[in-house]
């Protein structure tokens, strides 16, 4: 049926994906592109409008989860235009960080710490008051993001490579081998100097490498272990911080963001702030709720379990 359909966003910085939603909570469509924060994706417009095409025939009510939305009042202003322009169906555009949390949280207290390529952490308190902390980017600041420790990882391997630091835990050969680069040093360096050579888009190809990196760090590699704990730290900050903006010291916490997939990540912050809470929905999942509510839909617990079913199934955590 047309016309009778929700479609929410969650727009990134490496991926941007895109839900077509029925009204028994369903998936009817399920889109993927590459990253659209504009900040880092000098063409977030077409993907963005690529995502849309052909979805306004089928659209009531849409909400957008978009990275850099809120930070840039120039920014900010050339997403709402162009969404407006590819989605002239009743919309709400939020930070995407914001999105996550009302997924994390289905729209209740607590803080959300994305890590991704960037990071930020996004609170609200049992009032309603939110508050934000870092997403500062990557020029001084998203510690402890995908990109934060990628790029220490490569400064590091740089300096191996070179002679400046020694190697005494391995760590360039672990590094060559996760890549697929020759081992001994003149062969890993001339690789390391192509794959620089070839990055279209740096941040989010520096960023894709912390998967890898945390498969290291859960195999004992030091040098990843250690990059993980310093990453932990700053993330830990980012809670502390909010819980003491909004006055509420003991504000469950919940994560979303690849980076948080590291186990050895999630552990050294859960010494700092205490244990997570488990997130209710993915981050699309609040612009899923946005959009519903938007409609007029009840989003009350039976429409999330089916909700998270449906992502479930569909491989969406």
């Amino acid at each position: 049926m047309r016309n009778n359909d929700i479609v929410a966003i969650d727009g990134g910085g490496t991926k941007t994906l895109l839900l077509r939603v029925r009204p028994d909570a369903s998936l009817a469509d399920i889109r993927k592109a590459g990253g659209s924060n504009p900040f880092d994706v000098p063409e977030w417009r077409s993907v963005i409008t690529g995502l849309l095409e052909g979805q306004q025939p089928y659209i009531r009510t849409a909400a957008f989860g978009m990275a850099g939305f809120g930070e840039s009042g120039r920014l900010s202003r050339e997403l709402a235009q162009t969404l407006g322009a590819a989605c002239p169906a009743p919309h709400v555009i939020h930070n995407d960080v914001d999105m996550a949390c009302r997924g994390a949280f289905l729209n209740g207290p607590g803080v959300l710490l994305l890590s991704g390529t960037g990071s930020m952490a996004w609170g609200q308190d049992e009032q309603g008051r939110t508050a934000r902390v870092g997403g500062w980017g990557s020029l001084f600041g998203d510690e402890g993001s995908a990109y934060w420790i990628g790029r220490l990882a490569l400064a590091h391997l740089a300096q191996v490579l070179d002679g400046r630091l020694p190697d005494e835990t391995g760590f360039q050969a672990r590094f060559a081998r996760m890549q697929g680069w020759p081992e001994e040093i003149t062969g890993c360096t001339s690789a390391l100097q192509e794959w620089y050579a070839g990055l279209h888009e740096a941040r989010p190809a520096v960023a894709a490498l912390t998967a890898g990196l945390g498969r290291l760090a859960e195999q004992g590699c030091i040098v990843s272990h250690d990059l993980f704990a310093q990453a932990a730290e700053h993330l830990a900050r980012h809670v502390h911080a909010l819980r003491h903006r909004l006055d509420a010291p003991h504000l469950a916490w919940s994560y979303a963001g690849g980076t948080m997939r590291s186990p050895v990540l999630r552990e050294r912050i859960t010494q700092q702030c205490g244990a997570p809470v488990a997130p209710g929905l993915p981050p699309i999942g609040g612009a899923v709720l946005v959009a519903a509510q938007l409609a007029g839909w009840v989003t009350d617990s039976a429409f999330v379990a089916r909700l998270g079913e449906a992502l479930e199934a569909a491989g969406i955590s």
